[in-house]
């Protein structure tokens, strides 16, 4: 459990268990401990590296706005620092979009990719869900003191002053448009799509994303060859909330991460 100094930034994170590495990227106002439930499963197979990305836990900001692309360099920086070519990288939610961007800007350092519950075009969550990010703002933050993602930021940020400043930071990212789409259809990098069929993000999208990285055009042949590398899975009866945490989690993501890809 360190700091690495990359881009100007204090970036924190935390090693847990052996093996081949696995980075963990959490989402919006959340931390390392978002993936608590799921971790001791993950350590017991992959040597986890949990990030707090820029602004977010024990990682305080600094002088720059939160994007997606520079979080992915902060993100490459650590894996370069740590001497990690060819990682595992999964990300939920905000840290999704980061992973994602790690895999377009930095293939070179990106082994397999896991993407659970994360849009690659901001049109591709529900309009309500782009409602409420719009009115994300100092503001909006203000009124959130008191709940769980507040008191964990209280706990461990270096600056617990700087709430309102992640959220109006976080509000100015959720609204800039992005579209990743050609990007993502040029990825080589085995990706694995995770989602709730209650999730933030319509099904329509979650095809979408899936045909893009060459799912769902054609059957395979009778022995299974023809597949494409890359994978998705819909969890029955869970939310956008519950998806970073629930034990099935585990169950997807190592059999992808250990099995041969043909």
């Amino acid at each position: 459990m360190s700091y690495a100094d990359v881009n100007g930034l204090r970036l924190w994170y935390e090693e847990h268990g052996d093996g081949r590495p696995l980075v963990l990227l959490h989402g919006g106002y959340g931390a390392v401990e978002t993936f608590a439930p799921i971790l001791p499963a993950l350590a017991r197979r992959r040597r986890v590296i949990a990030v707090d990305l820029q602004g977010h836990g024990r990682t305080a900001d600094v002088d720059r706005p939160l994007r997606y692309e520079s979080m992915a360099d902060d993100v490459a920086a650590l894996l370069r620092h740590l001497d990690l070519p060819g990682a595992e990288v999964l990300g939920y939610s905000l840290g999704g979009g980061v992973a994602l961007r790690t895999a377009i800007q930095h293939p070179e350092l990106v082994r397999r990719l896991v993407l659970v519950s994360t849009p690659c075009r901001r049109q591709g969550w529900y309009p309500q869900v782009l409602a409420a990010m719009a009115g994300q703002d100092a503001r909006a933050g203000e009124q959130m003191r008191g709940t769980p993602p507040h008191q964990l930021y209280q706990r461990i940020a270096p600056r617990p002053q700087d709430w309102p400043v992640l959220w109006a930071k976080t509000g100015d990212l959720l609204r800039r448009e992005y579209d990743w789409s050609p990007q993502v259809a040029a990825l080589a990098v085995p990706t694995l799509l995770v989602f709730a069929d209650a999730d933030s993000i319509p099904v329509a999208h979650m095809a979408e994303f899936y045909g893009l990285l060459g799912g769902g055009h054609r059957p395979p042949a009778g022995n299974g060859t023809g597949r494409p590398l890359s994978r998705l899975a819909v969890l029955p009866g869970l939310t956008h909330q519950e998806t970073p945490t629930t034990p099935l989690l585990p169950h997807l993501i190592l059999p992808f991460l250990t099995h041969p890809l043909h």
